[in-house]
């Protein structure tokens, strides 16, 4: 499938001002050549220089009738984002022009690409490693500047080269071990027990101060899920809209309003929150209201965060205290919410069960005391300061995976050393922390580990 030719719309299929269709392979040239006219006459798309840009029409190859107005763009391999030709045709961004322009590509030898199809041959074609092909798809799920930042460091090779410096450390000891085991007749010099233990643990602590950023990484990365719970009309929906400055819940007085989930981002202080406004938690007879209750606690169950609101001008029921039974060992930040009215809530029952978590009055209604939730959730989850320009993070559950399997295989190393086991003992678990090393950059991965990587990437990329 490699030699095939491939091609996608590689922008949002949606009104907008430019829509792009991205054809690579090695006949993407001649295959747009044959519905490309330039405004030139005469000129040939297989003729022009590598890394141009012409202007003319796409058009039905048999009568000439023009499809679109456009600008092509031709990259010769390999100095192309897949190392092969690659023509990108820039269209009016209208639904039909795209769809229309892509049959015609289709029609004339492409086939449609899979997802991530392009970044997955640039993998392949030696372009980019693993871990820079993962940041690809980082940079367009990025939800504030540091995770941008991250996955741009990413792709430009800080976390390769700290890869491959770690994978060179061990091909040197591997490499020693086996020429003095296979060819004694040589008279190979001898390792060193202490060097080869001072190596290795060199390396067992620059992997340990890789894995201490994942879960800093993982906040950049993924951001907090945070769970709105509470029982219903005590003003989780009211918060969500003044948390994110805008109307962006239906708020009534009217209890069981919200029926489903609602989820929506914001940024505390670089750091993505995944805000999900659920349905009141209570016992309901409504179908419906049923659905969204059983939703609710689906969430909170996945919730990194849990911020439960509670009605300070209402003495607490038995629906309060079922909350607080489902959430009293996780983390949890505790609302009296409506602090404008006068206060009924028995705060005492509750500091006893939630003794470990942030107890905050606000007013949802008049936006008080949302200032003060921000900084108990930096409190919480930020975990000091967070330099992507100088630092390198693990962002990637994967890769912390990889990292922690390399890590018990090079302890194994410091093991056999100390029992006084032969050195052929020591190269079968140095060779197992280069292949869990290597699997972060791609260097030792299966093939259905990559297909399922790239199938989270979207089409056209």
């Amino acid at each position: 499938m490699l030699t095939d030719t491939i091609c996608s719309i590689a922008t949002a299929l949606s009104p907008s001002g430019i829509g792009i269709i991205r054809v690579s392979g090695d006949n993407s040239i001649s295959i747009v050549n044959k519905i490309f006219k330039s405004v030139h006459k005469g000129l040939k798309l297989n003729q022009v220089k590598t890394h141009t840009i012409h202007y003319g029409h796409i058009i039905m190859p048999n009568t000439e009738e023009i499809i679109d107005e456009v600008m092509v763009s031709v990259m010769k391999g390999p100095h192309s984002f897949t190392r092969e030709d690659v023509v990108e045709i820039n269209c009016h961004g209208g639904i039909m022009v795209l769809e229309n322009v892509l049959k015609l590509v289709l029609t004339m030898g492409a086939r449609l690409s899979e997802p991530g199809e392009f970044t997955k041959r640039a993998f392949m074609n030696g372009r980019i490693d693993l871990s820079q092909a993962e940041a690809v798809i980082d940079i367009i799920n990025s939800k504030t500047q540091l995770s941008l930042k991250s996955s741009v460091n990413q792709l430009n090779g800080q976390l390769s080269n700290k890869m491959d410096m770690i994978k060179n450390q061990l091909i040197h000891l591997i490499a020693h071990i086996e020429a003095s085991i296979d060819y004694p007749e040589y008279d190979i010099e001898a390792l060193n027990q202490d060097k080869v233990k001072l190596d290795i643990e060199k390396i067992i602590k620059d992997i340990y101060e890789l894995m201490r950023t994942y879960d800093s990484g993982k906040l950049i990365r993924e951001g907090i899920s945070t769970a709105i719970i509470g029982k219903p009309n005590v003003g989780k929906s009211s918060l969500l809209n003044a948390m994110l400055k805008e109307e962006r819940a239906i708020v009534t007085d009217i209890p069981g309003t919200t029926r489903d989930v609602l989820e929506e981002y914001m940024n505390i202080h670089g750091i993505p929150l995944k805000l999900v406004d659920t349905a009141g938690i209570r016992v309901t007879d409504d179908q419906i209201e049923k659905i969204g209750v059983q939703r609710s606690k689906s969430k909170l169950e996945e919730a990194d965060l849990i911020i439960f609101v509670l009605d300070a001008s209402r003495a607490l029921d038995e629906e309060d205290l079922h909350i607080i039974e489902l959430i009293k060992d996780r983390e949890v930040i505790c609302l009296f919410n409506k602090m404008d009215l006068d206060e009924k809530i028995d705060r005492k029952s509750i500091e006893g069960v939630l003794d470990h978590g942030y107890m905050i009055d606000i007013s949802a209604k008049n936006v008080e005391g949302i200032d003060a939730l921000e900084h108990a959730i930096k409190d919480m989850f930020y975990l000091g300061e967070i330099d992507v320009n100088n630092d390198l993070y693990i962002t990637n559950v994967r890769h912390k995976n990889a990292l922690e399997k390399a890590l018990i295989s090079l302890n194994e190393v410091l093991e056999s050393i100390n029992n006084k086991m032969p050195e052929d003992c020591w190269s079968i678990d140095l060779k197992n922390a280069y292949e869990n090393i290597g699997i972060i950059t791609g260097d030792t991965v299966n093939e259905d580990m990559i297909k399922e990587i790239f199938s989270r990437f979207c089409l056209g990329k």
